[in-house]
């Protein structure tokens, strides 16, 4: 960055050689004035009033008008013999907390650059000085042609100087606020603070020059032999007498504008049909260990009873109360285990019943045959 000053800040009985370097820029697009007719350049010349003939920049000085109009000369001999101490030099006369600062007193801003290795060391001093008081350091100095205000402040690594306006410079806020007296009621209040809180905090960095670059997109349009985009039409707003409703209004917006996510609607949920309880699912993993499935032995035991197979369903049943798994789901278990209870109560009962039938023939014949032994006895 180009310096355009050259100087000294002067700190008690230190002196720090710095460079005076423009700390912002602007990127306003700039016109011409040109002649709508014929497209000609419309250009000003200095003209002297008195010969009606144009000058050159060497025949031009300064003057100042008085109140009667006439003009008093003032010459660069005179310009430098002013008492200017800061003609050179930031001088700093205080350090103040900066909320003192009126913002409304703040203009240009500056980046103050060490001038060279021996400027290093003071102005580190300086920098870190102002780190840790928290102030800001409030300085006079010079440039073009007047003495100005300045504010020193740290901005990163570098130490950044402010124009300042000085105090009489500021108007005072003198018939701007309404006159009648005007009652906000709470409700107006909350409605404010609520849309507020919807807007909330925004990166500056985020923010952009619209009307720059609408500009630019029309230029370039135009250059090109292209018609230039139209701009969308906003929507005229409508007169809303009451505050409340205005407000209201001013915060549906602002949440549909962040994408809505204080009204946003909560996600559906997904709905899946349930199966019928003792439907085997198609997707149930086989059991490690070798096991057969829950779903394969309730297949193998209805099948096998529906064969009127009583001592193969007895079998069934055994085999699949022994391979039930130790932790049972939710419905296919609970089918599983009344098929194999109820296939394994039936096997039972007929087992019971043949063994019953069989004892009974067998003690019968037992008696008939004693029967006649003991007579023969007697």
């Amino acid at each position: 960055m180009r310096s355009i000053w050259n100087g000294a800040i002067s700190f008690g009985l230190v002196s720090i050689p710095i460079k005076l370097v423009n700390a912002t820029e602007s990127h306003a697009v700039s016109f011409r004035q040109i002649h709508t007719e014929d497209g000609g350049r419309i250009r000003y010349r200095k003209v002297c009033e008195l010969e009606d003939r144009e000058v050159t920049q060497a025949e031009i000085g300064k003057a100042y008008e008085d109140a009667d109009g006439s003009m008093v000369p003032i010459t660069d001999e005179d310009l430098s013999h002013l008492p200017i101490p800061t003609a050179r030099t930031i001088e700093i006369v205080a350090f103040v907390p900066e909320e003192r600062i009126d913002p409304l007193q703040m203009g240009a801003a500056y980046y103050l650059a060490a001038s060279g290795a021996p400027a290093a060391k003071p102005y580190t001093l300086l920098r870190e000085a102002l780190k840790r008081s928290n102030r800001v350091a409030i300085a006079k100095f010079a440039l073009r042609g007047r003495e100005r205000l300045g504010m020193l402040r740290v901005v990163g690594d570098a130490i950044a100087m402010h124009g300042l306006l000085w105090p009489d410079e500021v108007r005072a806020p003198e018939g701007v606020a309404p006159d009648a007296g005007v009652t906000v009621r709470d409700q107006e209040l909350d409605l404010a603070d609520a849309l507020m809180d919807t807007l909330g905090e925004i990166d500056l960095a985020d923010l952009h020059d619209e009307y720059r670059e609408a500009l630019e997109e029309v230029i370039a349009a135009k250059s090109a032999g292209e018609t230039p985009p139209e701009a969308r039409e906003e929507a005229a707003p409508g007169k809303v007498l009451d505050l409340m409703a205005a407000l209201e209004s001013s915060v549906r917006a602002a949440r549909e504008s962040r994408g809505g996510e204080e009204d946003a609607p909560a996600e559906e949920a997904e709905v899946r049909p349930l199966r019928e309880r003792g439907t085997p699912s198609r997707q149930t993993p086989k059991e490690t260990g070798g096991k057969k499935s829950t779903s394969a032995a309730a297949k193998k035991t209805a099948a096998k009873k529906t064969a009127g197979r009583t001592t193969a369903g007895k079998k069934a049943g055994e085999k699949a109360a022994a391979k039930e798994p130790a932790k049972k789901t939710a419905d296919r278990g609970t089918a599983t285990k009344s098929t194999t209870k109820s296939t394994t109560a039936k096997g039972a009962a007929t087992t019971n019943t043949a063994t019953r039938s069989a004892a009974a023939k067998s003690t019968a014949k037992s008696t008939a045959k004693k029967a006649p032994s003991r007579k023969r006895s007697a």
